[in-house]
């Protein structure tokens, strides 16, 4: 699966709530170079790798001058994260079906597709490694992915409770460590298969328990 950054411009842009708008600014930012960028950096990476990615390199693909990219982020992982997050957005934010066990079915082969089978996946491993040795950027990938990404996989749950499938105290986020964990466990540990079949026994497993 590769995003298609252009076709998902529109989503990306209609929030802020999960990462910050870009526009033009006193540098001339535009939003059709800031997304030549992204799709450069996410391209590369996926290509060539992360020892390989370089500023340079991605200045020349996407037809900017490295200057004018060092002016608006200060490294090659900044504008990796930046890439990740807009293709977070646009993939992870789980839809309502009004069906508990449609939803989590849906949100989990999503989230495993996403991880495994895209340009982004490829930047989320090279990101969670660089975060092994990097203090500074391990935080920002807590913050601006991981807990606003919670955020966002808790609303099936509260969806459910709202409507009553869910007893209103349930350890939601036990649930999500439950369901999701997994998945992360697999592309970043054993790198074992992340299918539908699994994540699909990961929700039948859990719906048996409520």
């Amino acid at each position: 699966m590769t995003t298609n950054r252009k076709s998902a411009g529109a989503n990306r842009n209609a929030t802020a709530a999960f990462h910050t708008e870009h526009r033009g600014n006193r540098y001339g930012r535009s939003e059709a170079a800031r997304q030549a960028v992204l799709e450069a950096a996410d391209g590369i990476l996926a290509e060539a790798g992360f020892t390989a990615l370089t500023m340079e390199g991605i200045a020349a693909r996407a037809g900017v001058g490295k200057q004018t990219i060092y002016r608006w982020w200060p490294s090659k992982t900044d504008v990796l994260m930046d890439a990740f997050l807009d293709d977070a957005f646009q993939h992870l934010t789980p839809l309502d079906s009004g069906d508990l066990s449609t939803d989590l079915r849906n949100q989990l082969s999503n989230l495993a597709k996403f991880l495994t089978q895209s340009d982004a996946g490829a930047v989320f491993r090279a990101l969670a490694g660089q975060a092994q040795h990097d203090a500074k950027m391990a935080e920002r990938f807590r913050s601006d992915y991981l807990r606003r990404q919670r955020e966002l996989d808790r609303l099936p749950l509260e969806r459910a409770i709202e409507r009553g499938d869910l007893a209103a105290d349930v350890d939601i986020d036990l649930i999500l460590d439950q369901l999701i964990g997994p998945i992360y466990y697999r592309v970043l540990v054993t790198g074992k298969t992340v299918g539908n079949k699994f994540t699909n026994s990961l929700v039948a497993e859990f719906l048996k328990t409520i």
